[in-house]
């Protein structure tokens, strides 16, 4: 009997350039996951609704629709992990992509390891840790952050947050009344080997007030960092 792979090893390429796709997958498959390939956004998108990966590595030039098309119709339905893997290196492109809930943001040309390296951090990042077990937090009187559960309600109601944003909005919730840099939460929440722009907490501040109301107690403490609570 032929085993079948789990579909949380299940990862989706969305790339129309053969050979990165092939790169990327041989690399991926040697790291012990389950790879499809899709040479279009549609296609894609089909795969997604048909395996329920773990993960989309998605280029944003693609023939039909683009990547940020793609990651916003994705992110319309799900908290699925997204990592761009594009030729954009412009900072518009990075925010852009940032802002529409992507994970992570890889620039051509790449070194496949470091790919690998950036899929198995998003994923380790979606696993509940041991030590977080039955971990409930409360913001003010409306919010409650389930580390376990990964999830986080506004008034009861649950609120669909990419896996970066509930693991920020997580560490936030964490340390109420602490101010924190801007390193501060990029070592904690996108790892101390994570390098890029800084301003990325930025853009992912804005999404949590976006999604989770204007009202939500996260004050910006001016040339200190970030405090919630």
């Amino acid at each position: 009997m032929i085993a079948v792979a789990e579909p949380e090893r299940t990862i989706v390429i969305v790339e129309d350039d053969a050979n990165i796709a092939d790169l990327l997958d041989m690399y991926l498959r040697d790291a012990g996951f389950r790879v499809l390939q899709a040479a279009s956004g549609e296609r894609g998108l089909e795969l997604v609704e048909q395996h329920r990966p773990a993960l989309v590595v998605l280029d944003i030039g693609l023939p039909d629709i683009d990547g940020f098309e793609v990651c916003r119709r994705l992110r319309a339905r799900s908290s699925l992990p997204v990592l761009f893997l594009t030729a954009r290196d412009g900072e518009i492109d990075r925010v852009l992509g940032l802002e529409l809930g992507a994970d992570d943001y890889v620039t051509k040309p790449f070194s496949p390891r470091e790919v690998v390296a950036r899929v198995k951090a998003i994923l380790r990042r979606g696993q509940p840790d041991a030590r977080d077990q039955h971990d409930t937090v409360h913001v003010g009187d409306d919010y409650v952050v389930d580390v376990t559960r990964r999830e986080a309600t506004r008034g009861g109601e649950s609120v669909p947050l990419a896996t970066r944003e509930f693991d920020l909005l997580a560490h936030f919730a964490r340390n109420q009344g602490i101010a924190l840099t801007r390193q501060q939460l990029l070592d904690a929440v996108w790892g101390v080997d994570w390098y890029g722009d800084d301003r990325t907490v930025d853009v992912h501040v804005r999404q949590l007030r976006k999604k989770l109301g204007d009202d939500l107690p996260l004050a910006t403490v001016w040339g200190v960092g970030y405090r919630l609570g």
